[in-house]
């Protein structure tokens, strides 16, 4: 997937946005995500900055985020999330 610039969803930056697999690939072969989610839903994903990519990996492992937080409004409702996008919100952007 490339890169492209536009406004971040999780901290409303315009900056450089990479593309995350709201269910992480790593989990796409096991048995319950193939049987509850279509081909399609496995590969649907978002464009965010790096940041808070690497935020949401940093806070939950790939079996957490794609039982849990599989879409981009359960990403934004996670508290602990929703404080370390408001943080990275206020960051100077590097491009």
């Amino acid at each position: 997937m490339t890169n492209k610039v536009g406004e971040c969803p999780c901290c409303k930056r315009d900056t450089r946005l990479t593309f995350h697999h709201l269910i992480p690939r790593k989990m796409h072969r096991r048995n319950f995500f193939k049987k509850h989610f279509t081909k399609s839903e496995l590969q649907t994903g978002i464009y965010i900055c790096r940041q808070c990519h690497s935020g949401i990996h940093r806070f939950y492992d790939e079996m957490t985020l794609a039982k849990h937080f599989y879409t981009l409004p359960l990403l934004l409702e996670d508290e602990q999330l929703a404080t370390f996008f408001r943080w990275v919100a206020k960051q100077r952007v590097r491009v």
